[in-house]
């Protein structure tokens, strides 16, 4: 039998990595690639209000276009105290999309005079899997933290330099990629659409 290929929509080779690696762990053969596998399908606006309609449209635009299963996720920083905020937002929080310096530094400013105990937020992520023939599903996963003061630490990106997660003394940017993997937020939302990959695809 030949090994099914799935498409994931991102151009970053790291989450091809972190998404093979997973699927491996759950026992399935499939031959992964990303979407720079198919350069002339354009990137999908993410026009969705929730996360999971964002990671929806682009894994079910993505099977349209390739005729192949495909997973997609949406992620970000949602803030208790502003109601949920950046949400989908965070990205461009500051305006210009992708500017993880001027959108940290937004974050830290609008929460200047909150205190430590009202400082509660988690990473956010949806991750959907969609089939050529219109079935979907999607599944989300959480890193619950709090947010410091001000940044500390010089792995990962986007603001891990100010999530500190629930029983950890360090940032997210202060671990090392292994121990965000095992707890992020991405890892959680890929591992619960593992098995739902190997019911379709097994």
């Amino acid at each position: 039998m030949n090994t099914q290929r799935l498409v994931l929509a991102t151009r970053n080779r790291h989450k091809v990595t972190e998404l093979h690696a997973i699927l491996t762990e759950a026992g399935l053969d499939v031959e992964l690639v990303g979407a720079d596998a198919y350069p002339e399908i354009p990137d999908v606006p993410e026009t969705g209000v929730t996360f999971a309609e964002n990671a929806l449209l682009k894994a079910h635009a993505l099977a349209r276009a390739t005729g192949l299963p495909a997973v997609a996720d949406d992620s970000g920083l949602c803030v208790d105290v502003l109601g949920g905020a950046p949400g989908i937002f965070s990205a461009r929080w500051s305006g210009k999309h992708g500017d993880d310096q001027a959108n940290l530094d937004l974050l830290l400013a609008q929460l200047s005079d909150i205190a430590e105990p009202h400082r509660a937020a988690h990473f956010a992520c949806a991750a959907a899997l969609a089939l050529p023939d219109g079935t979907e599903h999607v599944v989300e996963g959480r890193l619950p933290g709090t947010l410091r003061s001000a940044p500390a630490g010089a792995h990962g990106f986007g603001y891990d330099p100010i999530l500190q997660p629930d029983g950890e003394t360090r940032t997210c940017a202060e671990l090392t990629p292994a121990e965000k993997n095992a707890i992020s937020h991405r890892g959680v939302a890929f591992r619960a659409l593992a098995p739902v990959v190997k019911q379709f695809l097994g």
